[in-house]
């Protein structure tokens, strides 16, 4: 790559950025998979366990001590993975993720390796297997499945973030043992299910020098093009840095440590703003994910069914659009947490509210006004017939090469007279921002700073018209 000179003049605009003052850039770059995070923008964790049957409001601490008495509680006897994959296509999703074992232990499939099963159950004559209808319904609607495996807690093995209860020999033993366990049933879940887009290590799968298993060679093995998430080596995206469903601006794809390294914080004052925010000028390629759970509303934050709460806990519209616009906005992939009731079902008023928010993305950004896109290109300009009200941007760069613009402005030609109407700095996979409505017959996007050349994909205009409480 050609060396990179940095300079601002004012009044001049520059493509050529180096915080090293003339040295070699090597950006970084998405490994394929890594493009799917990306192309995805929207996705779906569905969290299913045996406490979601005992009537209680889930308490977390509580769930990782105390084991649940009687595993005969589980008992959906409504349950039907098409009406949760149904209701995440209808909102956009194009991933799905189950919690195939979270901090009980109870696995939702037919584990030959742990007994602690629905195998177990008397549910469906112990012969249930919800992660095999979890994958079948993913395929058969068109989304990408993936399996959230939780290891870090296991409140029926006395494991407390990763470490088996007790001292010496006894409690080495037993912390042998479930390193042993978790490696098999990962190997489970990598071999009966078909490829899938994400292994999710929700806390991680710590360090397997330590206490945590070897679980990485195994994803690589048997599932090479998904997605892991993640271990001390290894993340192929990282978390935003808060459950809102948000990630701050800007917010770069880049990051200045592989993110789960065991030295990466030292010297970092602030992790969580670099989560937010990511690094322009870090080595490695960690894009973000925002969270949240849909029942987060009302001081909610609900990433299981708890009763009473259906009519409560789900989030107006208004917030879940602000929460894509403050994400898939601005270059994350958001990811919704849904909650299947005991019957099975996830419950009609959250169906509802997904399918109003699939509308109402589609309403705002499924049609532009006009858009264009340019490869090697400083500037790009959008013209009508004559003026149109616009009060929203969309831009996408070509992220295959890496992360290129650095600072750009949006001009609009009102009356004759070039104006900005808008400015930013990271753009990445996509960036859509609103700005206060102008009626101008022209629109041009102006790069000023940017590594290399610019990539453009995609350079949009949108009026979006005030809507009505829709809650």
């Amino acid at each position: 790559m050609k060396k990179i000179v940095f300079t601002l003049l004012t009044f001049f605009f520059t493509c050529n950025l180096s915080s090293a003052y003339g040295t070699e850039i090597q950006l970084p770059k998405p490994a394929p998979h890594q493009i799917k995070w990306h192309e995805a923008e929207l996705g779906v964790v569905f969290h299913y366990d045996l406490h979601v049957f005992d009537g209680q409001v889930y308490g977390q601490g509580n769930n990782r001590i105390n084991p649940i008495e009687d595993y005969n509680i589980f008992h959906p006897d409504k349950l039907d993975t098409d009406q949760w994959i149904q209701a995440a296509k209808a909102a956009g999703a194009k991933f799905a993720i189950l919690t195939a074992t979270h901090e009980t232990g109870f696995g939702l499939w037919q584990s030959d390796v742990n007994p602690y099963c629905l195998k177990a159950v008397k549910w469906r004559d112990g012969e249930g297997d919800i992660v095999r209808d979890f994958v079948n319904s993913c395929r058969k609607y068109g989304l990408q499945p993936g399996i959230y495996i939780g290891i870090r807690w296991n409140s029926l093995l006395g494991i407390h973030n990763f470490k088996a209860e007790g001292e010496g020999e006894f409690a080495r033993n037993r912390q042998a043992w479930y390193k042993r366990l978790c490696e098999k049933m990962v190997t489970e879940l990598c071999t009966r299910y078909g490829d899938l887009f994400m292994i999710w290590f929700d806390g991680g799968a710590d360090d397997p020098q330590g206490l945590g298993p070897n679980v990485e060679p195994i994803v690589n093995q048997y599932q090479p093009d998904c997605l892991f998430y993640h271990n001390v080596n290894r993340a192929d995206l990282r978390w935003g840095g808060s459950e809102s469903g948000t990630v701050g601006y800007p917010c770069w794809s880049s990051f200045p440590y592989p993110y789960s390294h065991s030295n990466a914080t030292d010297g970092i004052t602030d992790h969580n703003q670099l989560l937010a925010h990511g690094d322009p000028e870090g080595k490695f390629w960690v894009p973000a994910m925002a969270d949240t759970p849909l029942r987060g509303y009302n001081g909610r934050h609900e990433w299981f069914w708890e009763p009473g709460d259906d009519d409560k806990a789900v989030y107006p519209l208004e917030n879940l659009m602000e929460m894509y616009e403050k994400s898939v906005g601005r270059n994350a992939t958001l990811m919704v947490g849904l909650t299947p009731n005991p019957e099975g079902l996830i419950p009609d008023g959250d169906v509802h509210r997904l399918q109003e928010w699939g509308n109402e993305i589609q309403r705002r950004f499924g049609t532009p006004l006009a858009q264009t896109s340019g490869k090697n290109k400083k500037k790009l300009s959008i013209t009508f017939d004559k003026p149109q009200r616009v009060n929203y941007y969309q831009i996408q760069e070509d992220i295959t090469e890496g992360e290129h613009i650095r600072a750009y402005r949006i001009e609009a030609l009102i009356n004759g007279k070039w104006a900005t109407v808008a400015k930013g700095s990271s753009v990445g996979h996509k960036r859509i921002e609103a700005f206060s409505e102008v009626e101008a017959q022209a629109f041009r996007l102006i790069v000023e700073q940017c590594v290399s050349t610019p990539l453009i994909r995609n350079f949009s205009i949108y009026h979006v018209a005030a809507q009505s409480d829709r809650q």
